[in-house]
């Protein structure tokens, strides 16, 4: 399969974790020289379209399937805002770094329709998936930021350490990861990003930033 990756090195990387070396992968960032690649490709996986949402009208006159990540924006709202009316199929995807290499892909359909067309896609990329419903944070990456949010709090009364959070977490839940050490492998940023898309959409008081994470990230930038 030709599989064209709009993206950064990282996401190829994931990508050939997750789907093999069978494949021919194909790497952009520049959104202005996609149109002749979309002649060729089977797949895109578009892991940056949040960065630049107009751009989902570049895909209007494709039919190639195209996947994109939709963490911190649901598919419903690219489409809307971009009053997408292309011939395709655009399928929202779980691309939260660290998140795409699990045994099953997490999708939102466009149409419902387009599972015909992503069942055959999963199969040759021989990935299970899952259907999920169409909201920000998806399912898992809303559950895991939701957990070092409150991981943060419970460090920021003093109740525990960040190691003593992270081993606990560990020991106690059989996580992978405790709350601290899965926020560095995703990355503060990403973080962040995500719990204020969610508190933007829920206004739910889980997903409201610690102050102690607030300046972590702000530290970071």
């Amino acid at each position: 399969m030709k599989i064209l990756i709009v993206g950064r090195d990282q996401h190829y990387q994931e990508s050939l974790l997750k789907f093999g070396d069978t494949h021919h992968y194909t790497v952009l960032t520049d959104y202005d020289t996609l149109p002749p690649h979309l002649l060729t490709c089977d797949l895109v996986l578009d892991f940056i379209i949040a960065e630049q949402p107009h751009q989902l009208a570049t895909y209007a006159h494709t039919r190639r399937p195209v996947f994109i990540n939709t963490v911190t924006q649901s598919l419903g709202t690219f489409i809307s805002q971009s009053n997408f009316q292309g011939p395709g199929c655009i399928v929202g995807f779980n691309g939260m770094h660290t998140l795409l290499n699990r045994p099953l892909l997490e999708l939102v359909l466009g149409k419902a329709e387009d599972e015909v067309i992503v069942t055959e896609i999963c199969k040759q990329l021989q990935t299970k998936y899952v259907l999920v419903e169409d909201r920000v944070g998806l399912v898992t990456p809303r559950v895991i930021c939701m957990i070092i949010n409150e991981a943060y709090y419970t460090a920021m009364e003093g109740t525990a350490t960040k190691e003593a959070i992270d081993l606990a977490m560990k020991l106690g839940t059989n996580y992978p990861y405790g709350p601290f050490e899965w926020c560095a492998r995703i990355g503060i940023r990403q973080v962040y990003a995500l719990l204020e898309a969610v508190y933007a959409d829920t206004k739910d008081e889980r997903y409201k930033i610690c102050p102690l994470l607030r300046q972590e990230y702000l530290r970071s930038k």
